[in-house]
């Protein structure tokens, strides 16, 4: 079975997160005073006060999500359903209070955080993508 398009752009978008979030955590080590952690607050929120060690952590599973669903692994479609779902919920109280602010950047992004995330899951819900990592 060809693989569908739909993964490919899945895949590519948790290896750019990723690999975000691992650069950054390298810039933050080799030169400390370069980069903000709070960089990474759209991708890891409130876990970015956590540091280099967190944004390493989160971006290395991102990569073995990657690598898992151009394996065609089941487990990699509902890792990645489970981190699109988490990255909603965390997302959620920062349009809530953009728009209670009326901060109209942070609205806007955070906002096509949340409709990208929800695409990727209803996406990853499809019946045909489900039985493409049926084996």
């Amino acid at each position: 079975m060809e693989r569908p398009a739909g993964i490919a752009v899945v895949t590519l978008l948790f290896s750019l997160a990723s690999g975000y979030l691992c650069a950054l955590a390298l810039l933050v080590w080799l030169a400390p005073n370069t980069a903000s952690l709070l960089w990474a607050s759209p991708l890891v929120d409130g876990l970015a006060l956590a540091g280099p060690y967190m944004f390493l952590l989160v971006g290395a599973m991102g990569l073995l999500i990657a690598w898992g669903l151009l394996r065609r692994n089941n487990w990699a479609r509902r890792a990645a359903i489970f981190a699109a779902l988490a990255g909603v919920v965390l997302l959620v109280p920062d349009v809530s209070t953009a728009a209670t602010d009326v901060r109209w950047g942070q609205l806007f992004w955070g906002g096509l955080g949340i409709m990208l995330r929800v695409a990727v899951l209803w996406y990853l819900y499809q019946g045909p993508v489900a039985e493409y990592f049926e084996r």
